[in-house]
């Protein structure tokens, strides 16, 4: 089920990302966040009314996802970011491609125009994903990125969510 996060849900959106953070390139850093980061991140994201999303599995977060600014511009306003991640012992189920619909369809209710995803290029199921949902490859900046002792390169995808609104009003 998808429902909108809570706060107890951080130590699972933590554990979660965490795993990205060290096991993966889904995140280009490389040191791991703290409770307390993840928590000023969820407040953050609650006053500027982006969503959080979980999908939960007997009340336990096992999943999230979340969209925010593309670029902090004014002309950006319209355009969007979006990140999702699954706990590695529930990946293969479907539950990334139900938050994406759902993150889909919660950037058209607000009004925003362009969804991006920044994916790592080796990424194959995320691409995958993102192609399943009418995402169009939009560009790679090649060696932007450094982690597990090799350049990496950053793709980005684009979905036209509101092709006949020219503003978010």
């Amino acid at each position: 089920m998808i429902r909108h996060a809570k706060q107890s849900d951080l130590p699972n959106i933590l554990e979660i990302y965490n795993d990205a953070i060290l096991n993966t390139t889904a995140v280009y850093t490389y040191k791991p966040q703290t409770l307390a980061s993840r928590e000023t991140w969820f407040e953050n994201k609650l006053n500027k009314q982006e969503p959080v999303l979980v999908y939960d599995e007997r009340g336990e977060a096992i999943a999230f996802a979340t969209y925010g600014t593309f670029r902090d511009w004014p002309a950006y306003q319209y355009s969007i970011e979006h990140s999702i991640y699954v706990n590695k012992h529930h990946r293969g189920k479907g539950i990334a491609s139900q938050l994406l619909a759902e993150i889909i369809q919660t950037a058209r209710n607000n009004g925003y125009r362009t969804l991006v995803a920044g994916i790592d290029a080796t990424n194959d199921y995320s691409i995958y994903l993102h192609k399943k949902f009418k995402f169009k490859h939009s560009g790679t900046i090649q060696n932007v990125g450094y982690k597990f002792d090799k350049w990496l390169d950053l793709a980005f995808y684009q979905l036209d969510l509101n092709p006949s609104q020219s503003t978010k009003h």
